[in-house]
C-alpha cells in the first residue's frame, strides 16, 4: 500500500532508509534542507515533480508539509524475534497497549529512538499503525526503530520473559519508577490514553511502577509518561556504567 510522507525531516529520514517512489516539492522552494532533499533524490534517481501548495495540502490532508511530500510503499514492520535479536544485555523494548492517537505514537517513537530503545510492540487490534501522521510527529525517527505488530500482547510478554526481559507495567498508586531498578533487559508497558493497561496484560507484568504526581490531574498523556520512564531507564544504565568503570 502506498502512502504519503510529508515534512522535511521525515522525508530526509525516509530517503536514507527506504525506497521512495516519487517526490513532490513546492514550486520555487529550493532553500535550506530542501537542497539536501534534492541531492539525496538525485543520488537515487528519484522522480521529482514540482507542484503548487494546494496540491501538497491535499496530499498531507492539511497538515504542515513544509513544501515537500514523498510517495512511498507502506512501512516495513519487524518481527518480535528481530527485535529480541537486536538487543544486548541492556536491551530495551516498549509495549504499547492500544495507543489510538497517531500523534502519541509518533511522539513515543521519537523519544524511544532518542533513549536508545530497540523496538516497539503494538497490538494487532485497537491500535493505530504507522502512518503519515506518525512519521511527521516522530520527525522521521520511526524509520530508525523496529516496530512489530503482535496479535496477543500477553504471549509477546511471555516470549520476552523467556529471553530474560523484566517487564514493567505503568499504573497509578504503585512503586515509584525512580525507586525501581530498571537496568538490564527491560520491557515497559504503556497503556491506552484513557483506560490504561488492561487486566490480562497487567497481571502478566513482573512489576507495576508509577510516576508520582502532586497536581489535581492524576494522569499524564501517554507519550509524556512513556518519555519519563524511558529516559529513567537510560539514566540508570548510564549511572551503572559509570560505577562499573570506577
Amino acid at each position: 500500500m502506498k502512502e504519503y510522507i510529508y515534512g522535511r525531516n521525515p522525508v530526509i529520514e525516509v530517503l536514507k532508509n527506504r525506497k521512495v517512489d516519487k517526490l513532490y516539492i513546492q514550486k520555487g522552494d529550493k532553500e535550506g534542507s530542501i537542497k539536501k532533499i534534492y541531492a539525496l533524490a538525485k543520488e537515487q534517481s528519484i522522480l521529482i515533480t514540482e507542484t503548487n501548495k494546494k496540491k501538497l495540502d491535499e496530499m498531507s490532508k492539511g497538515e504542515n508539509h513544509q513544501g515537500i511530500v514523498a510517495l512511498v510503499s507502506g512501512f516495513e514492520y519487524s518481527s518480535l524475534d528481530e527485535i529480541i535479536d537486536s538487543c544486548d544485555e541492556n536491551g530495551r523494548v516498549l509495549i504499547l497497549e492500544r495507543i489510538e492517537d497517531p500523534h502519541n505514537l509518533g511522539a513515543i517513537a521519537r523519544s524511544a529512538e532518542a533513549a536508545g530503545f530497540n523496538g516497539i510492540i503494538i497490538p494487532k487490534h485497537g491500535s493505530v499503525y504507522v502512518n503519515d501522521a506518525v512519521y511527521k510527529t516522530s520527525a522521521g525517527a520511526i524509520e530508525n526503530i523496529k516496530v512489530t505488530i503482535e496479535t496477543n500482547l500477553s504471549q509477546a510478554i511471555d516470549k520476552l520473559k523467556e529471553n530474560n526481559f523484566w517487564v514493567y507495567g505503568t499504573d497509578m498508586g504503585e512503586e515509584s519508577y525512580s525507586d525501581t531498578d530498571l537496568t538490564g533487559r527491560v520491557a515497559i508497558v504503556i497503556g491506552n490514553e484513557g483506560r490504561g493497561i488492561g487486566h490480562s496484560v497487567k497481571k502478566n507484568c513482573d512489576k507495576i511502577i508509577s510516576i508520582p504526581m502532586k497536581g489535581s490531574i492524576n494522569s499524564l498523556n501517554a507519550s509524556c509518561a512513556a518519555s519519563i520512564i524511558m529516559f529513567e531507564v537510560l539514566r540508570q544504565e548510564n549511572e551503572k556504567n559509570i560505577l562499573q568503570k570506577r
